[in-house]
């Protein structure tokens, strides 16, 4: 596409006014300004914003939607708007060290009228990135560029045209896999999802476990991703393959001093897994078969 035009997204539960109060000083810092900046209170009531370029608009959910439900209520207002061909969407607690991030994703997408998704780099103020914050398997380098089949959620920038074509977040899913998901729509319509390590977001370092509803939750959302996603054919190898692991993970918790810990993990897990297997999970439209092959290509085959 031509230069495209930039928006900004940012869901927040009110939870964190210091945060965002930084994070939107780094966005007023960068060298391209975007047009549109929206901020969604999930379920929340929102003070004040200093002054930031771009038209600001600040939205009150009345309720939590979970983090892909607030990014849709974003997204639904922008495409109203009708004037925006990138949007950015960013973590509440996140923050943009460099000013040039904005200018790297335009020109990104002004060079590849395909490229659907760009995830950005997560690493913590030690500059050290987690090694499930590496969208691959061979997770070793994290300034490795490249073509992947899953994006981080804390940022990343999406194409308009892109999500006018595959739809949007899977609100359903709350939280967690909600970006395998999206990424998987992408590469089935034949939208590029590229990794760039350049763009860096800093974020805390925190683990997933922090939510209480972590392990019931990444159980049933997996569930559903292979019954929405998968061809029929692959859907108990990926369930079996995660079990495996699950258990794997598990099992050094069972017979430590956290056991306990770890026993209530497995059984909230477990309480998921059926939730995902007996509720519904929304439409299937499972990937092509030629899809499959593309991520196996990519290094990352939808069963692992």
């Amino acid at each position: 596409m031509s230069e495209p035009r930039l928006a900004v997204a940012i869901v927040t539960m009110g939870n964190r006014p210091r945060e965002v109060d930084a994070l939107l000083a780094s966005v007023a810092k960068q060298d391209v300004a975007p047009a549109r900046i929206v901020i969604v209170g999930n379920g929340a009531r929102l003070g004040a914003f200093p002054d930031l370029p771009g038209e600001l608009t600040v939205i009150e959910t009345e309720e939590n939607l979970g983090c892909p439900g607030g990014r849709n209520v974003a997204l639904a207002r922008l495409r109203e708007f009708g004037d925006v061909d990138v949007v950015i969407e960013l973590d509440d607690d996140g923050l943009l060290t460099e000013a040039d991030v904005f200018r790297k994703v335009r020109d990104l997408y002004a060079a590849d009228a395909r490229l659907g998704v760009v995830g950005f780099r997560i690493a913590d103020e030690h500059g050290e990135t987690q090694r499930r914050h590496v969208p691959r398997l061979r997770a070793g380098d994290p300034m490795k560029r490249g073509l992947v089949t899953s994006f981080l959620g804390g940022g990343h920038a999406f194409s308009m045209p892109m999500l006018d074509e595959i739809g949007d977040w899977p609100a359903n899913f709350f939280f967690t896999h909600e970006e395998t998901d999206l990424a998987w729509r992408a590469l089935d319509a034949g939208w590029k999802v590229l990794y760039e390590p350049e763009l860096l977001l800093q974020h805390p370092k925190t683990s997933p476990a922090r939510h209480a509803v972590y392990f019931r939750m990444t159980a049933r959302n997996r569930v559903w991703l292979a019954r929405r996603r998968l061809p029929l054919p692959l859907v108990p190898v990926y369930l079996g393959t995660w079990t495996l692991l699950t258990l794997a993970r598990t099992a050094p918790g069972l017979l430590g001093s956290g056991r306990a810990t770890a026993l209530g993990g497995l059984r909230a897990w477990a309480a998921g897994f059926a939730e995902g297997l007996r509720t519904p999970c929304g439409a299937r439209r499972p990937m092509r078969w030629r899809t499959v092959w593309r991520m196996t290509r990519l290094g990352r085959p939808p069963v692992i």
